[in-house]
């Protein structure tokens, strides 16, 4: 059985408050150093003031276990990680995390959905997933989830969900119910676009590099397909140029909408640097490649004709207009 139970939240980050509320002052979670930004923020600002440390580290292709120090009491892992879509052998950190009596193991797997992906087939304690995107998938609703394997953490989830009350309202999981029965549609169509929009990136003169698990060129890909069945839209890449080039192009764009979100039906467009990482330090950004000419794409489910015809023009403005629009 791939889950026991899960519970569901009024956003991805009270999921995340409601998980970590198993540690105590003194513990600590061993987490990545490329990840989302609000749970970045989360840990260092508001675990921080009660005392949960949070050891970032470049987990990827690195023995765990040296910074497995005594208060680490949990890890935590995006598999592909937001924005840089890095992969991280999951069921490798998690046989290690078993030799340690009593620490756990969650993976976000917000990025691929569990049609894609299942991290508690791979051994983790917890999956946390931010419904408001693929599993939803209409851009409607704000919503969490956790699923584990195990009783006394679903115990405390149930626990945390009555005590808190972060709980979603009855219409928003009727709209994650419809939603939830063409997500096998919607994943393997996202899938199709997100190689389209990558492999057109990847030929263009104004991009440096494209990141794409599902390519070839990725130096993750046969980790990718290991522990994964497809790819979702997920698509970023490094403009030609800097943070002018990068705004001139998402200024440009027509059918890519500026937004943070992703999963949806409707393609999306970000600037980590200035949106969903603008919280992170500039130096730390720099340091593991959030830089000002990276782009994130939420690849949707318009044509990929007119979503590569969308980009090729906005990429086209950036040498147009050299100075900004």
């Amino acid at each position: 059985m791939n889950y026991l139970s899960g519970k569901t939240f009024a956003s991805g980050l009270a999921a995340i408050s409601a998980i970590t509320a198993i540690l105590r002052p003194g513990e600590a979670i061993l987490a990545l150093t490329d990840m989302y930004g609000g749970t970045m923020r989360f840990f260092n600002q508001v675990l921080g003031k009660v005392g949960i440390k949070c050891i970032m580290v470049d987990l990827i292709g690195k023995n765990i276990e040296e910074y497995l120090t005594p208060d680490v009491k949990m890890i935590w892992i995006e598999s592909p990680t937001n924005p840089l879509l890095r992969i991280v052998d999951i069921e490798e950190v998690c046989t290690t995390a078993r030799k340690t009596e009593g620490l756990l193991t969650v993976v976000d797997n917000t990025f691929m959905s569990p049609y894609f992906q299942r991290p508690l087939a791979l051994g983790a304690t917890m999956t946390v997933h931010s419904v408001t995107k693929y599993i939803n998938g209409h851009s409607d609703v704000i919503m969490g989830c956790v699923c584990t394997n195990s009783k006394e953490i679903f115990d405390h989830l149930n626990f945390q969900q009555l005590a808190v009350g972060a709980v979603p309202s009855p219409f928003d999981c009727y709209l994650v119910n419809r939603g939830i029965k063409t997500l096998h549609l919607r994943m393997r169509a996202h899938e199709e676009n997100g190689f389209e929009v990558a492999r057109f990136l990847e030929k263009h003169p104004l991009v440096e590099s494209v990141i794409f698990p599902g390519l070839p060129s990725h130096p993750q890909h046969e980790l990718h397909v290991k522990q994964t069945t497809g790819t979702s839209g997920m698509v970023s890449f490094y403009i030609r140029g800097g943070q002018t080039e990068a705004v001139t192009f998402l200024k440009s764009l027509k059918i890519f909408a500026l937004a943070e979100s992703l999963g949806g039906y409707e393609s999306l467009a970000e600037h980590p640097a200035l949106m969903t990482h603008a919280s992170v330090p500039e130096k730390i950004r720099k340091q593991l490649g959030i830089t000002d000419n990276l782009i994130r794409l939420s690849v949707g489910l318009e044509d990929p004709e007119d979503l590569k015809a969308d980009l090729d023009n906005a990429l086209k403005a950036t040498q147009r207009f050299p100075n900004g629009i």
